[in-house]
């Protein structure tokens, strides 16, 4: 699924400015993924459970991922960015 339009909460805009230069690089890497095929296999996009079951997750690498929610059809909220603690 295509993405039209992504929101990005102040929490994220901070969280990315702390990561290390080259996780950066590969957020922005995955964001352009993303943004073509939300669900592409290299994203590992999933939905969370319990208290976060109404958000989702991508991974940028090993260490790093996005959790985010769909605000609309085509339109997602990056709500925040890091470790797998942001869970």
């Amino acid at each position: 699924m295509e993405i039209d339009k992504i929101y990005y909460s102040s929490h994220f805009g901070k969280a990315f400015r702390t990561l290390p230069l080259v996780a950066q690089k590969q957020a922005i890497q995955k964001e352009n993924i993303f943004r073509t095929n939300c669900f592409d296999k290299s994203l590992k996009t999933h939905k969370l459970k319990g208290k976060l079951d109404n958000y989702w997750a991508f991974s940028i690498n090993y260490s790093y991922r996005i959790l985010f929610e769909f605000t609309a059809k085509n339109e997602v909220a990056f709500i925040d960015i890091g470790t797998h603690s942001i869970y």
